[in-house]
């Protein structure tokens, strides 16, 4: 049973995909063991409660410096016997240390077809502002392995979502979540749960 420590920073919306993907059994061979936020005010922290998962708050303004805070959020990660890191909307950059403690072992959901709209800057609304000033046709989501970069780590997985005319960043995220974002990052899941993913030479391989 792979065990899985979400980190979120809002709503909490992608969390509720994946515990609802779990309910329905579209995620098999793993279980929420852990959610952990930067925001005590985040809702998905209520979300946790209400399903019985273990919830806390490590935000760095909890801290003296950054160093501190990162050493206290690799120590939960370690205390909650993490195997799959998941970054459900989490806005804090992941430390080296974190990082270097789980190799190939922390996935993220980016809004946008990385390499378009990624990188550092391009976060939440302002992904979705900049393919909308970009005029572009088609965005969508990307679920990949975190590495020391910004949205540089190997795919896993991508889905297209259309740009419609008169779309805002609003109605454009809103779509991109519900359209990608909440079926990919569950399928994610499932398919490292069920060991179907690898890394090799820097990209991710999806066996059948």
């Amino acid at each position: 049973m792979l065990k899985l420590a979400v980190l979120v920073s809002g709503g909490g919306t992608n969390l509720q995909a994946i515990i609802d993907a779990i309910e329905k059994k579209e995620i098999t061979n793993a279980k929420i063991q852990a959610v952990i936020s930067n925001n005590r005010n985040a809702y998905a922290l209520e979300r946790a409660k209400r399903y019985g998962i273990a919830g806390q708050c490590i935000s760095p303004k909890d801290f003296p410096n950054r160093e501190t805070f990162y050493e206290e959020l690799l120590k939960a990660l370690k205390e909650c016997k993490a195997d799959l890191v998941v970054l459900a909307g989490y806005l804090v950059a992941i430390p080296p240390c974190v990082v270097e403690a789980f190799p190939n072992r922390i996935i993220n959901i980016h809004p946008s077809l990385i390499p378009s709209f990624c990188g550092v800057g391009y976060y939440g609304l302002r992904v979705h502002e900049g393919a909308l000033q970009r005029g572009v046709k088609v965005t969508g989501a990307t679920v990949h392995f975190v590495d020391a970069g910004t949205d540089t780590g190997p795919i896993i997985l991508q889905k297209s979502v259309e740009v419609l005319q008169g779309d805002t960043p609003e109605t454009l995220q809103r779509r991109v979540m519900e359209q990608a974002e909440w079926v990919i990052l569950p399928q994610a899941i499932d398919l490292i749960a069920n060991g179907k993913v690898t890394v090799h030479d820097g990209k991710a391989v999806i066996s059948q």
